[in-house]
């Protein structure tokens, strides 16, 4: 299964190349498959390269929903560990 996420573009490096911020981590990537971006446009990011640009609204909207799985997640495993069957 391939996995792509809406990114938010900090820096434009030239090269196509750039740097995006995903909640607390920034990595470099490849721009070369998407033309006009500018820094703070979001792209969809898959495995080191931009794919396209996204409405930001959409991908905060993405990013929220990807929060709230791992917070879903989170508590599971909280569920499992401490032995308790209620999950909130």
């Amino acid at each position: 299964m391939c996995l792509a996420i809406p990114v938010r573009v900090e820096t434009l490096l030239g090269d196509d190349q750039a740097i995006v911020e995903l909640g607390e981590t920034r990595k470099q990537i490849s721009l070369a498959l998407v033309d006009n971006v500018a820094e703070g446009d979001y792209v969809i990011l898959h495995v080191g390269y931009a794919l396209n640009k996204i409405d930001p609204d959409e991908a905060e909207r993405t990013l929220k929903w990807f929060q709230q799985m791992e917070n879903a997640d989170q508590e599971i495993n909280r569920a499992l560990e401490t032995g308790s069957h209620e999950i909130r």
